[in-house]
C-alpha cells in the first residue's frame, strides 16, 4: 500500500507512453480479460507466459488483459489473487530475457505505475507505431474508432478524463468494485440491444488513422472479431489484422497471438 512517506502513483493518463518502438520478435495479444471467474483462461495464459511468449524477444499485450482494474491496490487484495499471479508471470518473462509491453484497454485503463514496476512492463501508447526489422505498423486497442457507437463514445471520452480518474481512484475499494460490476452489466445489456457494426470500428477511421500515420498496416484488439482485412488507401495497400479475445472456460475454446516468420504477420491460434 502507499504510506504516507512514499508519492502517490501519477494516474495512468500522466503516464509517459512510447509514440515508437522498436521490435526484433514480437508476439501481439489482446483481450484476454483474465478474472478469477475464468480459471482455464488464467491457466492457458500462464502456459503460454512459460511456452509461447518465452520463445519470443518481445511480448505486446495490446489491451484488456484483465476483465477489470478498479486501480493498482488490487495488487493488495487477499481475496483475489489473479492480479498478482498475472504480475509475477509478466515479471518472469522479463528475467528470461521477454521485453514485456503494456497497452491501456477499456477494461483495463488504470492499470498504473505501480503495476508496472510489479511487472517490469513498458506502457505503450494508444497507438503506437513499430519498427520491425526496417518495416513500420500500427499498434492499438481499437476502441477509439468504433466512432458509430456514439454511446461508448461518450463514455470513453469521460473516463479517460485525468479528474474522472482520480475521483474514481480515491474512492473506497467496495464502491469502485460496485461501480465496474453495474458498468459492466450494463455495458452487456447495451450490446444486446446494438447492431455488430455498430460496435465494430469504423472503416473511415481507421482509414484517416493510418493516413494520418503513415502506416499502411495496423494491428488491433478489442472487437472480438479477428480477421485480417485487406483494403487500399490512396491506391496503396493496406491491411487490418485484428486479434482475437481468449476465452478457455467455455466450448468451442478460442485464442490466439499474431507474430511474424519470414518477415510476414502470421496468425498463431493457441489450442487448450
Amino acid at each position: 500500500m502507499t504510506t504516507a512517506a512514499e508519492p502517490a502513483d501519477p494516474l495512468p493518463v500522466q503516464l509517459a507512453g512510447l509514440p515508437r518502438v522498436e521490435l526484433s520478435d514480437p508476439l501481439f495479444i489482446s483481450d484476454l480479460h483474465l478474472n478469477a471467474g475464468a480459471p482455464a483462461t488464467l491457466r492457458r495464459f500462464l502456459q503460454f507466459c512459460a511456452g509461447e511468449a518465452a520463445a519470443h524477444a518481445e511480448l505486446l499485450i495490446l489491451g484488456d488483459l484483465f476483465e477489470y482494474w478498479i486501480g493498482d491496490d488490487t495488487l493488495d487484495d487477499d481475496t483475489d489473487a489473479v492480479s498478482r499471479t498475472v504480475a509475477a508471470a509478466l515479471r518472469g518473462l522479463g528475467e528470461r530475457g521477454v521485453r514485456v509491453y503494456v497497452m491501456h484497454g477499456n477494461r483495463d485503463l488504470l492499470l498504473g505505475a505501480r503495476f508496472l514496476r510489479a511487472t517490469g512492463a513498458q506502457l505503450l501508447a494508444d497507438p503506437t507505431v513499430a519498427s520491425i526489422g526496417g518495416r513500420e505498423l500500427l499498434l492499438a486497442h481499437g476502441d477509439a474508432w468504433c466512432t458509430q457507437d456514439a454511446e461508448y463514445m461518450r463514455f470513453r471520452a469521460s473516463v479517460r478524463q485525468e479528474a474522472t480518474q482520480r475521483q474514481f481512484l480515491s474512492g473506497p475499494r467496495a464502491a469502485r468494485l460496485a461501480f465496474m460490476g453495474a458498468a459492466r452489466a450494463q455495458s452487456e445489456a447495451g450490446k444486446r440491444a446494438k447492431a455488430m457494426q455498430i460496435m465494430d470500428v469504423t472503416p473511415s477511421a481507421v482509414d484517416e488513422a493510418l493516413r494520418a500515420s503513415g502506416q499502411r498496416v495496423l494491428i488491433h484488439g478489442h472487437t472480438h472479431r479477428p480477421a485480417v482485412h485487406r483494403f487500399a488507401i490512396d491506391g496503396d495497400p493496406a491491411e487490418r489484422r485484428v486479434l482475437p479475445d481468449w476465452d478457455f472456460d467455455t466450448d468451442p475454446v478460442r485464442g490466439g497471438a499474431i507474430g511474424m516468420k519470414d518477415g510476414e504477420l502470421v496468425d498463431l491460434p493457441l489450442a487448450a
